[in-house]
This record gives structure tokens, sequence and C-alpha cells, in this order.
């Protein structure tokens, strides 16, 4: 549903609250919602959408977002919105410095900036996300909000924080130049000043980031624009990769292009770049198979993480790797047995292991795991674990315990 300001001005005074804690009361699951509904209907009359749909949004925020219970949020801009702890990771990176954040949309980052930086200015062209903002960040004093355009500078001596929408004719999109506003105009915009730039994993590093070949235009011509003179970062939160972060020379150490951030909510995070070494041995495989975060494997930086925990690669060309050890914190997987990729055979040993619960990891190969596993028709008791892959050209099957 679309938000006013009128709406805004509503949630955030007094009425408002006190109708948003009533409202939290309420179950609002799909069993009860069209009674919840006619309830608030009751009781709240033009007001119950506002108040049930920013309800409902603080509790899917609850798992991203500090302090969700208290703000106010839109259905995209909650979806585009930094989880809290990947926001302090960056701020930390930018403490002690002033920063303008120019697509603040409702101040998830301006949260965590302000914590560790002495002046904060966030810019948006959405009076609604703006006005939620000044909502979400009562109280921030050294916050300043203003309406203006991500593409015309309106600060001087700050660092540019921008988070592009990722979404073009309603799909998601990991082209820079579809991205709102495109990134090749956010670069022009602010040249020449330090900037950080959040964007998708899937951003085609190789083409756009220091070190790779260039991304070509439709007539065949390297676009400077189009080049990114800095480092990529790659960012994943309990394993999940939730973003790619560029940081502009000024910002990042000499040397650095590619970094990898591992931020976990039971464990220290850990970093790791390309100025790390890389050297590995090629060896047969060792006793387990190792699956780097996927941080790691984004960024490109497989062989480093190898080489930093003595492991090795199945093959250079694929991303599992190896070894008679298993990093902390890391799922492995034990090899039990080596099998070329063929089904009839595979499926006699995984009977006469009695394998029941078949967990089916692929890279390298084109499988569909869940259509594999109906035709192995696994009947045991006993878990085991799939690891399909290539090794030279031979699609190899390692059977593993399930960890």
């Amino acid at each position: 549903m679309r938000f006013s300001r009128a709406d805004v001005d509503y949630l955030g005074g007094e009425s408002g609250r006190a109708a948003l804690a009533e409202v939290a009361r309420l179950d609002l699951t799909s069993a009860s919602l069209v009674r919840d509904l006619e309830r608030v209907r009751r009781e709240y009359g033009d007001r119950s959408a506002v108040l049930v749909e920013t309800v409902r949004l603080r509790r899917r925020a609850g798992a991203k977002l500090d302090d969700a219970g208290q703000w106010l949020f839109t259905d995209d801009a909650l979806q585009q919105a930094t989880p809290s702890a990947v926001a302090r990771h960056r701020a930390r990176r930018l403490a002690g410095r002033a920063v303008h954040d120019v697509t603040c949309s409702i101040g998830a980052e301006l949260a965590a900036l302000h914590q560790v930086c002495p002046a904060v200015l966030g810019s948006d062209l959405d009076d609604v996300r703006l006005a939620m903002a000044a909502q979400n960040l009562a109280g921030a004093r050294n916050v300043l909000l203003a309406k203006a355009d991500a593409l015309a500078p309106c600060s001087t001596d700050t660092v540019i924080v921008a988070d592009p929408a990722r979404r073009a004719d309603g799909r998601r999109t990991h082209d820079p130049a579809k991205l709102q506003p495109p990134l090749p105009d956010l670069i022009a915009a602010h040249r020449g000043r330090d900037m950080v730039v959040k964007c998708a994993p899937g951003l085609d590093f190789d083409a756009f980031v220091t070190g790779g070949t260039g991304r070509e235009t439709a007539t065949g011509r390297t676009d400077p624009a189009m080049k990114w003179e800095g480092e990529a970062e790659v960012v994943s939160l309990d394993g999940a990769v939730r973003e790619a972060c560029l940081w502009s020379a000024g910002l990042t150490d000499p040397g650095v292009t590619r970094r990898a951030t591992v931020l976990s909510s039971t464990r220290a995070p850990w970093t790791l770049t390309d100025a790390d070494p890389d050297d590995i041995p090629e060896r047969a495989p060792g006793e387990w198979i190792v699956d780097p975060d996927g941080a790691v494997v984004r960024a490109g930086l497989v062989r480093h993480y190898a080489a930093k925990h003595g492991l090795w690669q199945l093959d250079p060309r694929i991303a599992y790797l190896t070894g008679n050890q298993v990093p902390d914190g890391v799922r492995g997987f034990r090899i039990l047995d080596r099998l070329d990729f063929r089904e009839k055979p595979l499926r006699a040993e995984l009977h006469r292991r009695t394998c029941g619960p078949l967990e089916i990891l692929t890279r390298g190969v084109d499988l569909d795991p869940d259509a594999l596993r109906t035709r192995l028709k696994p009947r045991g008791t006993v878990p085991h674990t799939l690891v399909i892959t290539r090794i030279g050209r031979t699609p190899t099957v390692f059977l593993c315990e399930t960890p």
C-alpha cells in the first residue's frame, strides 16, 4: 500500500503511537486476519490500513533491523533497507568522517552512521520516506535530513554513501546502468569524492572493478564511466550473502581491490582481501570438502581463503575446497567415497549404505538436485551428502557424511 505524509504524521503522533500499540496486540495471522481487520476498522476507521500495515512491517523487520518495533516503513523501503549488523560494519569503516547518504530512504544507514560519525546528512527525493526517516531518527542530534536529488551534489567535505534501487521494470537487476539512480551517473556526479556505493552481490566484478577488462558499450568500446577504481567488498551475514559494496580508492587499503567480510550473530567477524597470499598446492582430495562462505566465493577469493586455512581446490575452476581439517565455524563434509557420476551405480551404493535423508550440493554441473534425489530413491535412515562437481572434464560425485 502507499503511505502519505498525513499517514506518517499520524503514525508518529501520540494518538498514532497509541493506536499502533493496540493493533500490535492482535495476532494478524492468516487465520485471524479477517477478524482482526474488522476489529481495527471498527475502532480506527480510515486509519486501519496504515496501522495494520505498519504493525506487520515492524514484525517482518524484527529479524533485520534494531529497534524495528518503533520504526516506520514502506514495504519497498524495508526490502531494500540494510540489515543493522551490516550497516554497523560499514559505519565502523567510516568512523570519524562526516557522511552524506544521498539515498537515505527511511534511515537504516543513518541509524548506524550517526553513532560513530560527527555529522551525518541524509537526503532523498521521496517525501514520505524522508518523513519516516525523521520519525525513525528523532533525537539523533547530529543528523540533518534534506530533500535532494542523488545526482545533484549538495554537500562538500563529506563521504558520499549511496544505495541505488536494484529494480528495473519491476524486476531485480544486476546491470549497473539500470539501477535507480544509474551507477555510472552516480559516479560521474560525485567524481573525485570519497564514495561508498551498495550494489547487488551479483554485480559483474570482472567487467566493472579495477583489474577487470572493463564493460563494453553497444559499439564494443570500453565505457570508462563503468569502471570503479577502488575496492569491491562482498558481505555475508549468518551465512547469507547480503550485498556488494564499492569503496573508492581513498577509503580502502593500498593494493586492495577485492574484500570478503563475514559477519555472524554468534561469532567474531572476519575479513579477507586480494592482498592476502593465494599460493596453494595441487593435490588429490583430502579427507574433507569445504564450501567457503558465499562472500568469499562472490569476491573471487577462494584461493586466498584456502591459503589462509591450509586447504586446496578440488579443481582450479571450482570453488569447492578440500583438506585434512575444517576451519572453525565452517561446515565441512567428510569424504566416504568418490565415484564417477553414473546414476545406476550411485543408486546402488546409496542403498547399500541405507541412505535416507540426502543432501545434494552441486557446482560446475548442470543438475537439478531435487529431480536427482527423486531418481536415486533413498529409502534408508542414514543421512548422507552428495557433492557433485567437475574434476577436469569429468563429472564426479563425492559421497560424504552429513555434518
